[in-house]
């Protein structure tokens, strides 16, 4: 054991046939325009996106996938600012065709969510005030 313990070579890192695949299918897929708007998750309401993460996923699949939902989250909280592009890549092998169409309406949402003094999106405010004033409309 002349070589102190060393390992001799290079590393994948270093050799060009190991170059990153990641890189490579980002290139190749096109994405919305919207994906180039950067998102803050610290004035995102969580808990109303991952209600509705959990819903849409579960229309997706026709049933609840508590680890392809856990993915997401964590994906999400993983940085305070996420790459939907690199979201939309690893969901592909799980929803699909429909990854793009998620993770678009996701980002929309989260995006939303961000410009309200609420965190929530502008959508579900709206969709709340509604109900609201069917319950109103009812008891009268």
């Amino acid at each position: 054991m002349g070589d102190g313990g060393f390992f001799k070579g290079t590393s994948s890192e270093q050799d060009n046939r190991f170059s990153d695949k990641t890189k490579k299918q980002l290139k190749n897929m096109s994405f919305p325009s919207i994906f180039n708007k950067k998102v803050n998750l610290k004035k995102v309401h969580m808990p109303t996106l991952q209600q509705w993460i959990s819903k849409k996923v579960i229309e997706i699949l026709g049933m609840e996938d508590d680890v392809l939902i856990n993915y997401i989250y964590e994906t999400l909280e993983e940085t305070h600012s996420p790459d939907p592009k690199l979201l939309q890549l690893n969901l592909t092998g799980f929803l699909e065709k429909n990854a793009g169409s998620f993770v678009k309406e996701l980002w929309e949402r989260i995006l939303s969510a961000q410009e309200n003094p609420s965190g929530i999106p502008t959508e579900d405010i709206e969709r709340e005030l509604r109900h609201q004033e069917e319950l109103r409309n009812k008891k009268e």
